[in-house]
């Protein structure tokens, strides 16, 4: 038997939905959105459908979406390019001490090239407080970069009170919603934010797609030069059949939010309760209540997280973010929130999805507490 996938945050497995969408255009439709023949006005047409799915999910008008490959690239794009575009205004850019590496590294690089960056602390359910927005905002300061929900261990960001301050201060806000949209209700006019990352196969289309929201207005230099692709704001031929994928997938996503969130809810809370039964000790990252509806990242006293995922051949989880699965180091986002060495060394993020089934869990509790009953008594 293949182990049970308790890793949706990593990425998600393709909606059936969305591969039938996906199919005429593998297939049939290769036509070029560029050109003006039958065979390119089908696939302008499919790509604009998409671009009004994308919009309807996150509240906002079509032509504010760019199509991208990805969550990496839509958080470089927002990112270099207000800094670029908008330099002669200041230099100073804000971020949390708890972004994914397509933050962070943006970030860093910045930071080599004349640009000041303050990193803002966390508490220790891994939340910034608005407060400290305000207190390190300067005359120089022209972004803010904020996720909306962590990917290692949940928490939901006060992204709608940072959005007030930054229009309060004439600043551009910048959130990373990669693991939000299909999880949370994501709205642009809500939350404030002036641009907004989509990575699709966190939301059960493929990988190698996803969007950027730019608010009519903001100014970005260029990321990729070329031809006039995506309302002259990337060039490169658009990669027809996974926006088209990317478009089904939030329409499914705002179809079925509530339905998705509870389940996931529920199977988040079932798994949490069975092993908090067995094992009283564990330890919940995260906040208890502000916290994707998908998400549990637990730590284990005293145990090695990759020992114990050796241990698990039967459940598919991540020892902290997927991107560190290699590194037995404690990570940043740990860290920033100064979870205890012995606890966060043996920390394991579960992710449960729309797929999982109560069976699948209940099983899942009897592996992990067995795997841990075991390297506990060594």
């Amino acid at each position: 038997m293949k182990p049970i996938y308790l890793d949706y945050n990593a990425t998600t497995p393709i909606d059936k939905e969305v591969a039938d969408a996906m199919a005429p255009f593998l297939y049939e439709h290769f036509g070029n959105p560029s050109s003006t023949h039958e065979y390119g006005i089908v696939t302008k047409q499919a790509v604009n459908k998409a671009r009004q799915q994308v919009a309807d999910l996150i509240n906002c008008k079509p032509y504010e979406i760019i199509f991208t490959s990805g969550g990496t690239e839509s958080n470089n794009y927002a990112i270099k390019g207000v800094a670029f575009a908008n330099k002669e205004k200041g230099n100073h850019i804000i971020a949390s001490s708890v972004e994914h590496p397509g933050v962070l590294e943006v970030c860093k690089y910045l930071s080599e090239n004349g640009f000041e960056i303050t990193y803002l602390p966390v508490d220790e359910f891994g939340m910034v407080n608005p407060d400290d927005v305000k207190m390190v905002i300067s005359a120089k300061t022209i972004l803010f970069s904020i996720m909306h929900a962590n990917n290692e261990v949940g928490t939901v960001q006060p992204i709608e009170e940072i959005g007030k301050i930054a229009r309060q201060n004439n600043i551009l806000f910048h959130t990373d919603a990669a693991q939000s949209l299909g999880k949370v209700e994501v709205d642009v006019e809500n939350l404030g934010v002036d641009l907004l990352s989509i990575a699709g196969h966190k939301m059960y289309a493929p990988k190698g797609i996803g969007a950027l929201y730019v608010r009519k207005g903001v100014k970005l230099q260029k990321l990729i030069h070329g031809a006039g692709h995506e309302m002259n704001k990337r060039a490169g031929t658009e990669n027809v059949l996974e926006i088209v994928g990317l478009g089904q997938a939030c329409e499914i996503a705002k179809r079925g939010l509530k339905k998705n969130t509870d389940h996931m809810k529920k199977m988040r809370d079932m798994l949490y309760k069975g092993i908090k039964n067995d094992l009283p000790d564990t330890k919940l990252n995260g906040h208890t209540e502000k916290r994707l509806p998908n998400t549990l990242s637990l730590s284990f006293q005293g145990i090695e997280a990759n020992t114990l995922l050796s241990e698990l051949p039967q459940v598919a989880a991540s020892a902290g973010a997927a991107c560190h699965t290699d590194n037995i180091e404690i990570s940043s986002v740990l860290r920033a929130m100064k979870v205890p060495e012995i606890y966060a060394m043996g920390t394991i993020r579960f992710s449960v999805g729309k797929y999982t089934t109560e069976d699948e869990i209940q099983r899942s509790v009897g592996y992990i507490v067995s795997a841990v009953d075991k390297l506990s008594s060594k």
